[in-house]
């Protein structure tokens, strides 16, 4: 009984703590920075106050400010394709893997996400090294309440 109440306690105080874990970025944000130059011709990462932090104050593609544990498709005011308000919807999140799966191979990563077979992303663009996903996603991840 004993040993019930102390398991229960330690998964009641470890839940909040584990529950971010898939949040956490492993990469290299100095060379996410880097890697970072090929996406600033389309986004920006810009705070509430309007301070740009990276970027060049693109508009392309949506504000990345905060996009570690975004719902896709969410930032208001951008005109996403449905495909990816359809992966919202479905629960897409902005971790680590989903977020390195979805800048590798935008379409056919949505696709997977919701089950359509057909509609693309607006994202035309993709990383090719898994490394720069990575890292990309801990530069980002520099920028999130997360």
């Amino acid at each position: 009984m004993k040993q019930s109440l102390y398991m229960i306690a330690a998964i009641l105080f470890a839940g909040p703590a584990l529950a971010d874990a898939h949040l956490t970025a492993t990469g290299d944000a100095a060379e996410g920075e880097k890697a970072f130059r090929q996406c600033q011709s389309c986004h920006v990462v810009q705070n509430a106050d309007g301070e740009v932090l990276a970027g060049r104050a693109a508009k392309t593609g949506p504000n990345l400010f905060d996009v570690v544990g975004r719902e896709a498709g969410s930032v208001e005011d951008f005109r996403y394709s449905d495909l990816m308000v359809a992966a919202g919807e479905a629960g897409m999140i902005y971790d680590e893997s989903s977020f390195m799966a979805y800048v590798m191979d935008p379409t056919n990563y949505l696709r997977e996400v919701t089950g359509e077979t057909s509609g693309r992303s607006k994202m035309s663009y993709k990383v090719r090294k898994e490394e720069d996903a990575l890292n990309l996603y801990a530069f980002l991840a520099q920028f999130s309440d997360q």
